[in-house]
This record gives C-alpha cells, sequence and structure tokens, in this order.
C-alpha cells in the first residue's frame, strides 16, 4: 500500500473540506478518469483496492495511473476506549 517513507513533521491540520476541488480535475494521462461523488479523504487501502478493481478489469490492455498519494497522518483512536494510553496513527490522503 501507498505510505510516505519518511515526513518531515509528525501531524498535520486537518484542513477543510468544504466546497468543489479547483485542481487537479482535468485527466493528463490516459482517456478515462474515476471521479469522486463526495467530498472525502481517500485511505490508503481505497486506493489499492480501486487500483485492483481497474487492472483486473483491463487486462493487459493498458496502464493505471495513480495521481493522488496518502499523506495526511491523522490520529484515531478506537470507539468506546478510555483516554490516554497513546493511539494509532492511519496515513490518509
Amino acid at each position: 500500500m501507498l505510505m510516505p517513507k519518511r515526513v518531515k513533521r509528525r501531524k498535520q491540520f486537518r484542513g477543510s473540506m468544504a466546497g468543489k476541488a479547483n485542481r487537479g480535475t482535468t485527466i493528463t494521462y490516459g482517456e478515462y478518469g474515476i471521479v469522486a461523488t463526495e467530498p472525502c479523504w481517500i485511505k490508503s487501502n481505497q486506493i489499492e483496492a480501486a487500483r485492483i478493481a481497474m487492472t483486473r478489469y483491463i487486462k493487459r490492455g493498458g496502464q493505471v495511473f495513480i495521481k493522488i498519494f496518502p499523506d495526511k497522518p491523522v490520529s484515531a483512536k478506537p470507539a468506546e476506549t478510555r483516554m490516554g494510553s497513546g493511539r494509532v496513527l492511519l496515513s490518509i490522503g
């Protein structure tokens, strides 16, 4: 799965997810593309699942280009867990 080799800083701010995308909306490589139907952060396992589904569908008939990379670290704690005792770090795009 995709993951940064090393990062300069440990954590990022989450930022806002409001509005439509301004950049990266045109197809630069190939003829077809996947469009998101709603705004959300995409995880590395979702990118990998889409890549596997596309390569199985086209068999040996083309190339798959991935323009996004999951480099936003998000700390997540499981549901119904007590406070403290560290946290789980996920990497999403």
